[in-house]
């Protein structure tokens, strides 16, 4: 599996940077470390938020706050390390088909929460992860392209570097749409059984 420092040199590499980084936590003291360092963190979460990955999301039973709800009957505290809410269903839902409608907020402490008109609410969510063990191989390939886009800049620099980017960009864009297809192909939903004179009319 990948790590940090491999999906790092993965993209220099396609910017065509013979330099290789040893380490970016702490950074090594190369200005490829210092970069690597500054821009990972920042595509990695950017491109865990584009799409509810199998390996990063969550299910988990809400807990259920004593505050101002508003117009809501209830408010639940949003769980630590959410990148992107999914849905809010009945603790017992088997799917999102059961989605309620909600709104996230942050109350005057700062702290995130969800109102809703669930009781007994659970959150399937997309989770801030960090181990690159768990990423898929089509996720790595992704991240290192946009990755490359966000350090075309700094590593080239001018003309070159901003060509550089939108190139990279572009390949990401491609990487991202098989990634996304891999991902869902990995689910399977069961589909509503109908009866024959039912699905017939």
């Amino acid at each position: 599996m990948a790590s940090e420092v491999d999906i790092c040199n993965l993209a220099l590499a396609r910017l065509g940077d013979n330099a290789t980084v040893a380490s970016i936590d702490p950074p090594e003291g190369s200005a490829q470390a210092e970069h690597c360092a500054r821009f990972y963190p920042v595509a990695r979460d950017s491109l865990l938020e584009m799409h509810a990955w199998k390996f990063a999301t969550r299910r988990v039973l809400l807990a259920q706050l004593t505050t101002d709800t508003w117009n809501w009957s209830f408010a639940y505290a949003e769980p630590t390390g959410v990148i992107k809410l999914l849905a809010v269903l009945p603790a017992s839902a088997a799917s999102d088909a059961d989605t309620q409608e909600y709104e996230a907020e942050t109350d005057g402490n700062g702290t995130p929460i969800i109102l809703t008109d669930q009781e007994g609410a659970s959150l399937r969510y997309v989770a801030h992860v960090t181990d690159t063990t768990v990423f898929s191989p089509l996720f790595v390939d992704a991240l290192a392209w946009l990755l490359a886009s966000y350090l075309a800049g700094p590593v080239l620099k001018g003309d070159a570097g901003a060509a550089m980017a939108k190139a990279c960009l572009q390949s990401f864009m491609l990487a991202l749409s098989n990634a996304k297809t891999s991902d869902a192909n990995q689910r399977k939903v069961r589909p509503e059984h109908k009866p024959d004179w039912i699905a017939g009319r």
